[in-house]
């Protein structure tokens, strides 16, 4: 029988690859005549990049020296794909992370855009921006300002980098912005949040980014001024992610909103290896109803029913009841007791499980 491994990261405890290597192993060592096959993915988010270079012959790193998402610089790499496709992960050069102190107001993506800025330059036919893990909510303006963008306030004068700035932002000048390739961008979403209101970048995100009450209701009003002089559609699924990053870059450069766990599995090529398959396992660290709204999961679900594969599900908790598509889901704390267990030891514990759905199969996939 044909097996795809199509798991996310557990977060917290293990990458994507590693888990699909140790729930394989544990599969193998049950019915090691199957052909296992290992395509482990992401949803846009941190992690993008070693997923993609994983799966992918012919990939090829590059690095460059680029703004941090404070004060400084900085060493970043990016993705380049056959086809001179380059691929951005946002976090590299803006993402939370990289600061020693969380700065919500002042925080930016220059960076990131920097990093643009040398794909370009390297000739990319297309790039792909994946979004996530930012430590900025300033709307992409610093990423757009990198790519030639300038932001003013009401006496002309450039703003300061940062989401704090743009509440006193008057009026955007797009004429020096440089040129998006000729494939185009797209910009992989890891979240399907808008820029503004309760559920966008601000309200939501901020926190996470140290931001109180009074530095959202900041970060809020600069979104709000950006939003009305580019104009486009803040409301968006996917305009909020990373800081409405993927607003700005919608708006400003014309990019595409994507789901980035269904486009980072198709890359991967995902469909092509489930032709075939009897079993699809796929996983993450917490499975619960959001799984099925953009994430990895859902993704392989939704790629899974078209083709009639059985899924298996194996995550570190599982809070919600998968849906029918799943013939059988086993939870990572479940068989090690406690989370603490399973955490300390994720890999032994996937290989567990694998094994179980492994000698189960009668049961579940036929």
């Amino acid at each position: 029988m044909r097996v795809v491994i199509a798991p996310d990261s557990f977060k917290g405890s293990i990458g994507a690859a590693a888990a699909a290597a140790a729930l394989a192993d544990g599969w193998r060592a049950v019915r090691p005549a199957d052909e296992v096959s290992c395509i482990p993915l992401a949803d846009g988010g941190e992690g993008t990049l070693d997923v993609l270079a994983a799966g992918q012959q012919g990939a090829r790193w590059h690095r460059a020296r680029v703004r941090g998402p404070g004060r400084g610089l900085l060493e970043a790499c990016w993705l380049e794909l056959p086809g001179r496709l380059h691929v951005i992960e946002l976090a590299r050069a803006a993402g939370l992370p990289l600061l020693a102190v969380p700065d919500p107001l002042h925080a930016h993506s220059a960076g990131a855009g920097d990093l643009v800025v040398a794909a370009l330059d390297r000739g990319a036919a297309r790039i792909e921006v994946a979004l996530g893990g930012s430590a900025c909510t300033d709307g992409g303006a610093g990423l757009l300002a990198a790519l030639g963008a300038r932001f003013l306030d009401a006496g002309g004068r450039d703003l300061p980098l940062g989401g704090g700035p743009l509440a006193r932002l008057a009026a955007a000048d797009l004429s020096g912005l440089r040129p998006p390739p000729p494939g185009g961008v797209r910009c992989l979403t890891d979240v399907r949040a808008p820029l503004l209101g309760p559920g966008g970048a601000a309200a939501v995100f901020g926190p996470q980014k140290g931001a109180d009450p009074a530095q959202i209701c900041v970060l809020e009003a600069g979104l709000s001024r950006l939003a009305a002089r580019l104009g486009g559609q803040p409301d968006a699924p996917g305009a909020g992610a990373a800081g409405g990053a993927g607003y700005g870059l919608a708006a400003g450069w014309g990019a595409d909103l994507v789901a980035g766990a269904a486009e980072v599995a198709a890359i991967a090529g995902l469909h092509r290896a489930l032709d075939r398959a009897g079993l699809v396992i796929t996983g993450e660290g917490r499975y619960d109803a959001t799984s099925l709204g953009g994430k990895v999961v859902g993704a392989v679900i939704a790629a899974a029913q078209r083709g009639a594969v059985p899924v298996a599900l194996v995550a570190g908790v599982i809070a919600d009841r998968p849906p029918a598509g799943v013939r059988r889901a086993l939870g990572l704390t479940d068989l090690a007791g406690e989370a603490a267990a399973a955490m300390s030891a994720p890999g032994r514990w996937l290989r567990l499980a694998a094994g179980q759905l492994a000698r189960d199969l009668p049961d579940g996939a036929s």
